[in-house]
């Protein structure tokens, strides 16, 4: 049983148990999400393709974790003009354990 939601302005397929990195959610660690915006449910013989969500099928995580990624280096430079910037971002994440896909919810 596997579904795809989209959270973040991303789209993610999941199956119960699984762990995955999402865009920051709001939470504490140890909070349970419910996510409702499911795009494609299978059961494993019948596949059910929402336009644009499949109605009646949620996904029930919990919040395993609240973190930073990878810092990533930004440089920019103009050629022969002593002009240069270094600049690191690290992306903020949410990362789900998912407990239950609910059809019928």
């Amino acid at each position: 049983m596997y579904a795809v939601i989209a959270t973040g302005g991303k789209q993610y397929k999941v199956g119960e148990g699984e762990i995955v990195r999402v865009e920051k959610l709001p939470g504490e660690v140890g909070d349970t999400v419910r996510l409702d915006q499911v795009l494609l449910f299978s059961d494993g013989e019948n596949v059910k393709v929402g336009q644009p969500t499949v109605e009646n099928v949620a996904v029930d995580a919990q919040i395993v974790e609240q973190g930073k990624a990878k810092k990533v280096l930004v440089f920019r430079f103009k050629r022969r003009k002593g002009y240069r910037k270094k600049q690191g971002h690290r992306q903020p994440f949410t990362a789900l354990k998912i407990n239950k896909i609910e059809a019928g919810a």
